[in-house]
């Protein structure tokens, strides 16, 4: 149902509007699901998928069929590695063993976890994570291996990372600290990712040679998205920006969201997005290497989402008052200008 702002803010903004209905009417996804021949656990997986993050199911399901399982249960896995991390109610002496554990429990279709606090959204993920690894144990052996490898590096640095925060909540002291956390959470996504597509045939095997274009695609989101929900893990008493940033500018990480501090925020700010933006290129350059249109898409809309929503924070107090994002309009104008070819994607990103 279409709210009387939504109404109120489409006829002042006209050309979102258009994007829209452009984009309902005219996309034509690369290839779409058989859902007759899914299972009934399988559904089950492609609901959490929606469930977890309306974005990224949208680009999961158009993927090519050798992708789409694959693909949407990595996603599912990982996104119940991050469930466990960011929950604050678990004490570091549950929270470090289930991290560094969780890889353990992908092939078993007995486990499940019903510890999170009530209010961590995609607790229901885990309490039903029999589905998940009932599918994980139908996909082929390669990308188990690939799958069960990420989750096992990922939780593990997890881990690290919780262990200094529950000593101290302001854990990321460096930019190379900071990087390490965003390599552990999203760097390692890139490369799992990279080696999926690899393994399909989808992608360039000579991806798999330039690390650093892998590691810079999972860069590049995270940071942005770490930039955008500072006032989000500020009301949650949980900081990613490296002292070695902040520090500069006030003299605790708090100080930013006071008024009198607008002009050292903004500053402050546009050092984090700087950073992100040396990510920018090695991304172009890894999209060069991928040629089916279908994981082209699921690479490139991300990282027009982020280049934009950076362009969205630069120099917007707005962001260290209240959670900020680009509108569905802008979302659907992007998508249609990333779905198309390379030369579109560096166009959006000048």
């Amino acid at each position: 149902m279409v709210s009387l702002r939504d109404i109120a803010y489409y006829t002042v903004h006209i050309n979102e509007l258009r994007s829209i209905v452009q984009w309902t009417t005219w996309h034509n996804a690369p290839h779409e699901r058989d859902e007759e021949k899914e299972t009934p656990e399988l559904k089950e997986c492609f609901r959490f998928l929606q469930m977890t993050s309306r974005s990224f199911a949208a680009v999961i399901q158009e993927l090519h069929p050798e992708l789409l399982v694959p693909v949407t249960l990595f996603y599912l896995i990982l996104r119940g590695l991050d469930t466990i991390e960011d929950d604050m109610t678990l004490d570091i002496q549950e929270k470090e063993p289930l991290l560094r554990q969780f890889h353990e429990h992908l092939s078993d279709e007995s486990w499940t976890f019903d510890r999170n606090g009530p209010e961590e959204k995609d607790r229901e993920l885990l309490v039903k994570f029999d589905v998940v690894a009932k599918e994980f144990n139908k996909i082929q052996n390669p990308y188990q291996l690939i799958i069960k490898d990420i989750c096992k590096r990922m939780g593990n640095g997890m881990a690290d990372f919780a262990k200094k925060q529950d000593a101290n909540a302001n854990t990321i002291k460096t930019t190379k600290d900071y990087e390490l956390y965003c390599h552990y959470v999203a760097g390692l996504v890139g490369e799992g990712l990279t080696r999926l597509f690899v393994e399909a045939k989808l992608a360039n095997p000579a991806l798999l040679q330039r690390p650093e274009l892998m590691e810079s695609m999972g860069q590049f989101l995270q940071q942005t998205n770490i930039v955008r929900d500072i006032r989000e893990d500020h009301d949650e008493k949980r900081y990613f920006w490296p002292r070695e940033v902040w520090s500069k500018y006030v003299d605790n990480i708090g100080d930013l969201f006071l008024p009198e501090n607008k002009e050292k925020a903004l500053q402050c700010q546009s050092e984090m997005i700087l950073l992100a933006l040396t990510r920018a290129d090695e991304c172009l350059f890894y999209m060069a290497g991928v040629k089916e249109q279908s994981v082209f898409n699921f690479v490139a809309i991300p990282q027009t989402m982020a280049i934009a929503t950076l362009e969205l924070c630069f120099q917007n107090y707005a962001m260290f008052q209240r959670n900020i994002k680009i509108t569905k309009g802008q979302a659907c104008e992007l998508m249609m200008q990333s779905t198309q070819n390379l030369q579109l994607v560096c166009d959006q990103f000048r």
